[in-house]
């Protein structure tokens, strides 16, 4: 049972009256005893916790920066009136407010009561129990309880780059719908002829269909559909290392959401595999619309994980879900001994049956120390900065020599540069 300032008040009150009315312990034993009276009938009028239905969505959805608002069904499915205070109970990282409900509901009556949530970081946040404290029509006393109501808000990735989207699709439609033959190559589609122009390359006319026709032809392509790519995301430690004002992994993730989304968009078949020493989240490979929610949902959880990527496994993982010559865009570190270490002797196996291109974060701290020479420790920290970028280009030519495409840039450029990297393999005919 639980009592209510209410209850304090009246027992002070009766304290008061039996010092001046009836000094004695009679007095005192008699209001003790009307004080329990009038506790115990209000608890025993109180609505009982098996006259009261909690209902709500298991999984509500939102994106990161939103806020949602999970609502509660509350039914008093009893003959009482429902009097009482409700606290709807979540975890911190879900940033809860407005979870404290005064209710007042009659007899079969129904309420919805609403709790606002922003969560602070990406993935999934379940519920506490529900408490709800019910008290008696005097306000003196009642009970409280507690009920599990089975709920979970999911934090999809914020996905800011849509904006460039619809921009970039355009752009590939222009690719798939153009003329000219500079389209010509490895993996494309015969498209039609068109006339020959000035400029034109000999070798794109057609001299059968050119016989038939009153004057010269030149066939046209448009790029292959139904091509497969493979986005490979590194969640090892190396992902957690702050770049601005995120991590290197929330840099890959918005970069991957746009280009699967582009992919799909183009008619290619995606697929996304996030690993570090075991697969943390797989998307099979899929294309159209349904895709970039897949994607959203299956990023949602992803963590960076402290312990060091097996790039042995990595290369494995990504063989055994890519059967035939896929794009596999392996969004991992630069860094000298990531890629001396892990990348170099496994990039060959990969490289001889897919094209592969590799994605990383730069580091925007080291391009102002670079170019930071106020000072003599300025001077030194340039120096440093200076030494590291030479050394990351360096490592960036080295993979280009065998064959390995890269996309170096920071946060908030890698998105589009990736996207526009994509978009010249397609208008070139290389995927």
């Amino acid at each position: 049972m639980v009592v209510t300032g209410r209850l304090v008040a009246v027992a002070a009150a009766a304290a008061f009256a039996v010092m001046l009315l009836v000094p004695s312990w009679i007095g005192v034993l008699l209001a003790s005893a009307l004080i329990l009276a009038l506790a115990a009938t209000d608890r025993l009028l109180a609505a009982r916790g098996d006259e009261v239905t909690l209902q709500r969505p298991e999984l509500s959805v939102l994106r990161l920066g939103a806020r949602a608002e999970i609502e509660l069904t509350v039914t008093n499915t009893g003959p009482r009136v429902l009097r009482g205070v409700l606290w709807d109970d979540w975890p911190d990282s879900a940033r809860a407010t407005d979870r404290e409900h005064r209710i007042t509901l009659p007899p079969t009556g129904r309420t919805r009561l609403r709790t606002t949530l922003a969560p602070a970081y990406r993935g999934d946040r379940t519920a506490g129990p529900v408490t709800l404290r019910v008290f008696g029509p005097l306000g003196l006393a009642g009970h409280q309880f507690h009920r599990t109501v089975p709920a979970r808000v999911r934090a999809l990735p914020p996905f800011r780059s849509e904006r460039l989207l619809a921009a970039k699709v355009k752009r590939l439609r222009h690719l798939e719908g153009r003329s000219p033959a500079d389209l010509r190559g490895q993996g494309t589609e015969f498209d039609s002829f068109r006339e020959y122009v000035p400029g034109d390359d000999v070798r794109t006319i057609d001299w059968r269909a050119t016989a038939r026709a009153t004057d010269v032809l030149v066939r046209t392509w448009r790029p292959e559909r139904n091509r497969q790519l493979l986005m490979l995301l590194d969640t090892g430690r190396g992902s957690a290392a702050r770049v601005g004002e995120g991590t290197r992994l929330e840099s890959a993730i918005e970069a991957a959401l746009l280009l699967g989304s582009l992919a799909a968009a183009g008619g290619d078949m995606v697929g996304l595999l996030a690993y570090d020493r075991v697969a943390r989240a797989e998307v099979r490979t899929s294309v159209g619309r349904g895709l970039q929610p897949k994607l959203m949902h299956a990023l949602a959880g992803v963590a960076p994980a402290l312990v060091d990527t097996d790039a042995d496994g990595s290369v494995r993982a990504a063989i055994q879900r890519a059967r035939r010559r896929s794009l596999i865009v392996w969004f991992t570190s630069l860094d000298g001994a990531t890629v001396t270490e892990n990348l170099l002797p496994v990039l060959p196996v990969l490289s001889e049956r897919h094209r592969v291109l590799i994605v990383s974060v730069t580091d925007p701290d080291i391009a102002a120390a670079a170019a930071d020479r106020g000072d003599l420790d300025a001077l030194y920290r340039a120096a440093a900065a200076e030494s590291r970028i030479a050394e990351q280009a360096v490592l960036q030519e080295s993979l280009r020599r065998r064959g390995i495409g890269v996309v170096a840039a920071a946060a908030a450029d890698l998105p589009a540069a990736l996207a526009d990297e994509y978009l010249e393999l397609k208008q070139s005919g290389a995927l």
